[in-house]
């Protein structure tokens, strides 16, 4: 009967610990986090305002955004999905002052995989990126009739594809540094 009393008590004392206690702080780096805590650092939803006005909302493992998040700068540009070691990583979308938005793939905070971006005035990039660009099979509409499909690297029309502009007309072949050079 002891030795079950005292193993009551010992699991109860590792499921009090176990538990996240909701809390706020304010460093000396002047940042407010709002939100549960484990072991003395952020761990499970909160949030954490820095002196400029930048914010993140979501979900902290040993401190860190890990998970579903929302993150806003101090200009306004806002990025929504998952969080790995505090950059996005997985499916996300981010939306720039300048109205130009992204949704795709992430890795490491830039984007990379597939995605697409679409500017306020109409324009539209459906593909491929690599380390922040577009890079591989992709297609590029501009807002005064062109389209471009093909693949890109370094952000531009480069290798294979086809030009076609406004009056229908097209131009299939190799394109280097967004500029056609022959078939």
């Amino acid at each position: 009967m002891k030795k079950l009393f005292i193993a009551t008590v010992l699991l109860s004392l590792i499921g009090i610990s176990a538990y996240a206690e909701q809390a706020s702080y304010t460093g000396p780096d002047g940042v407010k986090y709002v939100g549960e805590f484990k072991n003395g650092v952020p761990n499970g939803q909160g949030s954490a305002v820095k002196p400029d006005g930048s914010k993140y909302v979501g979900m902290f493992v040993n401190g860190i955004p890990n998970g579903k998040g929302t993150s806003t700068g101090p200009d306004g540009a806002t990025y929504t999905g998952e969080f790995k070691d505090g950059k996005p990583n997985g499916q996300g979308s981010v939306t720039g002052k300048d109205g130009v938005k992204y949704e795709g793939e992430f890795k490491n905070g830039v984007p990379d995989g597939k995605g697409a971006i679409t500017n306020p005035d109409g324009g539209k990039y459906v593909g491929e990126f690599k380390n922040g660009k577009q890079s591989g099979q992709g297609t590029l509409t501009s807002t005064n009739g062109w389209t471009y499909t093909g693949e890109f690297k370094d952000g531009k029309p480069n290798g294979q594809g086809t030009a076609t502009g406004p009056n229908g007309r097209t131009q299939t072949g190799n394109f280097e540094d967004g500029k056609f050079v022959g078939k």
